[in-house]
């Protein structure tokens, strides 16, 4: 059986930050990698449902919004995967910083925060989705476009 690329990936010499994961085509999948692996950091459940929530509504409201085909946390617990379609990577870089500065300010009620929305609604909590974002967007500050690199 052919392994999948993202299992060539040496994540013992991953840090916190951003990447180009892959390029298929005109789609690129970008590693939000919020916690370094092996680092006995690891976002709890919670904090992973709550920035999915938001952070996939603000990104899909930007102006890449059209773009996104998906966000969603890894299974692993140290990031989320964004895959766009057709963006230049100065543009993505800039409606993530401003999705997250905007989830950081924002102050109404969790997206698709109900039972009629979410198989797991009462596992929110839009105050630690929020901190996680800010603590993310503290990190991404520093990043700029020349540092963005493909994971090899």
């Amino acid at each position: 059986m052919q392994r999948i690329a993202s299992f060539e990936v040496d994540h013992t010499n991953l840090c916190e930050g951003i990447y180009v994961s892959r390029v298929d085509g005109d789609v690129t999948t970008y590693d939000m990698r919020t916690c370094k692996p092996y680092s006995g950091v690891l976002m709890p459940n919670s904090e992973m449902h709550s920035v999915e929530h938001l952070f996939a509504t603000f990104i899909r409201n930007s102006e890449i919004g059209d773009r996104v085909i998906y966000f969603g946390p890894m299974g692993c617990q140290t990031g989320y995967y964004l895959l766009v379609r057709d963006s230049e990577h100065r543009q993505t870089l800039r409606a993530i910083k401003k999705a997250l500065g905007d989830i950081v300010e924002y102050n109404g009620e969790m997206p698709g925060g109900t039972a009629r929305e979410c198989g797991n609604y009462v596992n929110l909590d839009l105050e630690l989705g929020k901190q996680a974002c800010a603590r993310y967007l503290d990190l991404f500050r520093g990043i700029a476009e020349r540092d963005l690199e493909q994971v090899r």
